[in-house]
């Protein structure tokens, strides 16, 4: 029998003309002691349907059972994990992993319980933090602290909707091993729901889609031995199968097809003279090392005296070339971007663009940040508006609003440019902000983590719009990101950092796989996890606090 069972589960919320259809016909069982991972994007309905297993929502028809019986409402025997951590703000480690055990266990003499709050906060590594509070803690150990809450309950099954979504991508991989490592320990059943095609198969004993509509998709078996190496799956063929199969699935099912332009560029330059359609008006600027970082250093004071974050960081760029900066969380990349924006000084050294120092912001350097600062109250068209009035001062207004209108209509929103930012969805105002970054027509694109805090189907989608646009434009750009596969997605060079503090160029990765690119063919070119490989190697190397061989980045600068 399974633990849990659906059965021709729809699930709505509304009434009337305002009804929303989540769910639909869902029939499904979770099998004892597996672990089922379902895959799914904004908006499928993956949290309600967690929602419906942990009682915390009813069905609009059909029934959901936990062992042959109807289940009413919340119980022990099905611990969740939600993404966002509710931890009691006043509370240790100790005292908010005690609360779980007083709840379930209040006639458990005090000594077990003592022994088994112990025991989980050791397993989620957390025994030196045990008299923290929430606020002492980081991200992901408060997220470890809600993992151990909810083991501490001792629950049947484990509902983990979403947990390491929060985290950056070294203490989501970590937290990852242990949740599996436990499962394989007391071998629970557990569901969890990801939007991470790599973190389902290493987890998953299957998967299983959730489609746009509510319904469910193909299911998938992952039969690859346990355990599963992070590392070693670069090179296990049934891997690189699965990761195709799945993501191109759900590419199928989730990024319609491009809407074609039919707006036209008007033949006008900005204030800083980089035209907009006009090619041979180019002529004039540098092709060889178009942007120059030379012996570059951020120095911070602080009563310990000066902390160096980034030193001697050397890299020449030429135009139109695209390059990836990655490195582990704290490493100096958000740094070197805003140095090369302008919004933070220069301790030492120089950045020259096209032959000229950069001195203070200059919408010739346009930035997209992880978290797009829109002015809610203006519509998606004033909001792009704003910079190009500033940059085209000598163009007609007709003018200006084709430009607006052209990028917004490349970034996917022909439909929403009336719409006000304050009702867009995260993956809305990102388009809006990387449509106003090209509006500008700037000589440098930089890119700060820009899809950072969006679900992978609307991240890959937006990533194939700023190819999509880059390729036409060719603007020179660097892109901040701590994911490998979009590093190698979008650039032309992999520049890797070393830890901070002291960080520095510690390898480069030049990319040689053709133009246009798509994930699809990118997954399926035989060199593609060659260089992953690359990538992974080095940021494994630093991931325990390495520090650079030395001399080795005044090597590669010299390249």
């Amino acid at each position: 029998m399974a633990v849990i069972e659906f059965k021709n589960v729809s699930k709505s919320f509304g009434t009337g003309e305002h009804t929303t259809h989540v769910l639909k016909n869902i029939n499904l069982n979770v099998e004892e002691g597996e672990f089922l991972v379902l895959l799914g994007f904004s908006g499928t309905g993956k949290t309600t349907l967690i929602n419906l297993m942990a009682g915390i929502e009813k069905p609009t028809t059909g029934g959901v059972t936990y062992r042959g019986k109807e289940i009413t409402g919340p119980g022990p025997e099905r611990g969740v994990i939600f993404q966002n951590y509710s931890l009691m703000p006043w509370l240790t480690v100790h005292g908010n992993v005690m609360l779980a055990m007083d709840t379930v266990f209040p006639k458990m003499p005090k000594a077990e319980k003592e022994e088994k709050v112990a025991h989980y906060i050791q397993m989620v590594g957390l025994s030196h933090a045990t008299t923290r509070r929430p606020a002492e803690l980081s991200g992901g150990m408060r997220q470890r602290v809600n993992v151990a809450r909810a083991l501490a309950m001792n629950p049947d099954v484990l509902l983990l909707d979403e947990p390491l979504s929060a985290l950056d991508a070294l203490t989501r991989a970590n937290l990852g091993d242990e949740i599996e490592a436990i499962w394989n320990t007391d071998k629970k059943t557990c569901v969890l729901i990801t939007n991470d095609v790599d973190e389902a198969i290493l987890l998953a004993d299957r998967i299983i889609p959730l489609n746009p509509d509510g319904t469910l998709g193909e299911e998938v078996r992952v039969t690859i031995p346990r355990p599963r190496d992070r590392m070693a799956m670069n090179h296990d063929e049934t891997f690189k199968q699965l990761r195709m199969q799945v993501t191109n699935y759900l590419m199928d099912v989730g990024i319609e097809a491009k809407v074609e332009g039919t707006r036209q560029l008007p033949n006008v330059t900005p204030i800083h003279g980089v035209p907009t359609v006009v090619k041979d008006a180019q002529e004039g600027l540098i092709e060889e090392r178009f942007l120059d970082f030379s012996q570059l250093h951020k120095i911070y004071p602080t009563p310990k005296g000066p902390l160096t974050v980034v030193e001697d960081f050397d890299l020449k760029v030429n135009r139109g070339e695209f390059i990836s900066l990655i490195g582990h969380s704290g490493c100096g990349k958000s740094t070197v971007l805003t140095m090369a924006a302008g919004l933070n000084d220069i301790s030492k050294g120089a950045i020259k663009l096209d032959g000229r120092h950069v001195e203070g912001a200059d919408p010739e350097r346009a930035v997209v940040f992880q978290s797009p600062n829109l002015f809610p109250w203006l519509t998606a068209k004033e909001n792009v508006a704003i910079g190009v009035d500033k940059v085209y001062p000598r163009a007609s207004q007709a003018e200006r609003q084709d430009v607006v209108e052209y990028y917004l209509e490349r970034v996917g929103l022909a439909d929403a440019m009336d719409k006000e930012a304050s009702s867009m969805s995260n993956g809305m105002k990102q388009r809006v902000g990387i449509a106003r970054a090209f509006a500008l027509s700037p000589k440098l694109l930089l890119l700060d983590e820009p899809f950072g805090m969006l679900d992978s189907l609307t991240r890959w989608e937006l990533q194939e719009v700023l190819m999509e646009v880059w390729s036409r434009t060719k603007v020179t750009a660097i892109c901040v990101t701590h994911d490998v596969d979009e590093a190698i997605l979008l650039a032309d060079r992999v520049v890797m950092m070393t830890n901070g503090p002291q960080a520095t160029i510690g390898k480069i990765v030049d990319v040689d796989l053709p133009r246009p690119r798509t994930r699809k063919a990118l997954l399926e070119h035989p060199d593609y996890y060659t260089y992953r490989q690359e990538v992974l190697d080095f940021l494994e190397e630093y991931e325990h606090g390495a520090k650079p061989k030395p001399k080795a980045p005044k090597a590669i600068a010299a390249e």
